[in-house]
Parts: structure tokens; C-alpha cells; sequence
């Protein structure tokens, strides 16, 4: 329920501020507004502490961005994206593991320099939240925990308006606990790597 009321959202606020951006005339050469859709793998960084080890299992999941650029190569984006896995804690060989749905709600700068007509490599740094839901745990609750991003592509234009994406993401924050009395205090700052690919469209 939380996930579809986080894309609902995502989607009225894209269509919302999307529409001045149809107004443009065809004469504009360079877009303003873009939207894309990617499909992204995702792999947690595993760390000991303590004696203690946090991994999760690789993952894919699914990217939604909008893009608005103030001059030809600074703008803005707002992601949400969604995948599921298992987080896990314990000693190795013997790890507790809590099926988990993961929401990521971002914001960044983005800079873009375009070469040529094909081509535009990209870089962005953000901040936002990763809200963990636990599914079907007993005692583990729902976690939000502060995020930063930063990464970089390039887009790859396949007409005027239709392009590829291409694109690595890294999340830092602080791992999940879910409220659980056993996880308590092994949370660590943990790093996620999301490389992505999908389709976009800019107006």
C-alpha cells in the first residue's frame, strides 16, 4: 500500500509540473524537462563490525525520474524507485535474514555537458530517504533512514525527444535495525550500488 501511494505521488507530481513543457515550441534546441524509466540492480556492500556481519542478497529493482534544467547544463532531478531483498545480520555462516520491500525518495543536482548531438554524460549528488517495510517478521517495524546519492551516465538519443539512459547510482546510510531488540546497535554506516538502464523522454 505504502508503495503505491509513494508512485501515485511520483507520477501527479511528474504529470503536474510536466505539462508547461509540452507548451515549448519544436524550435527549442536545447530540452528543459525529461522523464525517465530504468531497470537497476543492486548490490549492498557487506560489512563486519564487531564480529558482526551485515550483507543482503543482489537484487533488481525499478527506477521512476524527472528531470528539470534551469540553464542548458544545470538542473534538478526527483527519483523513486522500489526493490525488494533480504537484509541480513549476524555472525558469518549463521546471518538472520528479514525479507524487506525498499523505497528510495531522492533529490540531486544534476550537471550535464552534451557532446555532440548524440551523447549527454551526466553527474548528480543528492540527498533523501530509503523507507524499509519488513514483510511477514514478526516485531520488525517499517524504518526510514536519511540517504545521500551521487552518480553519473550518459544519455544516448535515439530521435529528438526518445533516448537511452545509462547510469551508476551509490546510496550511503545508516543499515536497518527494523526496531528489533536482536539488531539493536548493529546498525553501520553501508553502501549501495545501483547501476541502471532504461528509456526516457525529453521535452
Amino acid at each position: 500500500m505504502f508503495r503505491q501511494k509513494m508512485m501515485i505521488t511520483f507520477v501527479a507530481a511528474v504529470a503536474a509540473l510536466a505539462v508547461p513543457g509540452f507548451a515549448q515550441s519544436e524550435e527549442n534546441v536545447v530540452s528543459r524537462q525529461d522523464i525517465s524509466v530504468q531497470a537497476f540492480g543492486t548490490f549492498l556492500e557487506t560489512t563486519t563490525q564487531n564480529g558482526i556481519e551485515n550483507k543482503s542478497n543482489d537484487s533488481a529493482g525499478v527506477l521512476g525520474t524527472y528531470r528539470y534544467f534551469f540553464t542548458d547544463h544545470q538542473g534538478a532531478e526527483a527519483d523513486y524507485g522500489f526493490t525488494q531483498n533480504y537484509q541480513y545480520y549476524g555472525q558469518p555462516g549463521s546471518l538472520a535474514g528479514v525479507k524487506t520491500y525498499s523505497n528510495e525518495i531522492f533529490g540531486a543536482y544534476v550537471f550535464r555537458m552534451p557532446i555532440g548531438k548524440k551523447i549527454t554524460p551526466f553527474v548528480l549528488a543528492g540527498a533523501g530517504a530509503l523507507v524499509f517495510d519488513p514483510q511477514n517478521f514478526a516485531g520488525a517495524n517499517t524504518q526510514t533512514r536519511a540517504a545521500g546519492v551521487y552518480g553519473g551516465g550518459a544519455d544516448i538519443n535515439l530521435s529528438n525527444h526518445v533516448y537511452i539512459r545509462a547510469e551508476y547510482r551509490g546510496l550511503i546510510y545508516n543499515s536497518p535495525t527494523y526496531g528489533l531488540a536482536a539488531f539493536s546497535g548493529l546498525d553501520r554506516v553501508t553502501h549501495r550500488a545501483e547501476p541502471s538502464v532504461g528509456f526516457g523522454y525529453r521535452f
